[in-house]
């Protein structure tokens, strides 16, 4: 089974469906990369995805308004 390590980099200023890069490093030694389209829809999904997921954007929220 051939091993790869993928990477990509989702930095502070990404966008609803940004076309980003996804770099495969192949064991070989082999660096490939490819254009990918990112599948965070929404403004609101960029939020959640930078707090960890749904349920810590929710609860910081809840501390937030105690």
């Amino acid at each position: 089974m051939a091993r790869r390590r993928t990477t990509s980099s989702l930095g502070a200023s990404l966008k609803p469906q940004q076309d980003l890069a996804l770099r495969i490093t192949r064991q070989d030694g082999g660096v490939e990369e490819v254009p990918v389209r990112c599948r965070i829809d929404t403004s609101i999904e960029i939020d959640y995805y930078q707090h960890g997921g749904i349920l810590p954007y929710v609860l910081r929220q809840l501390v937030a308004k105690a």
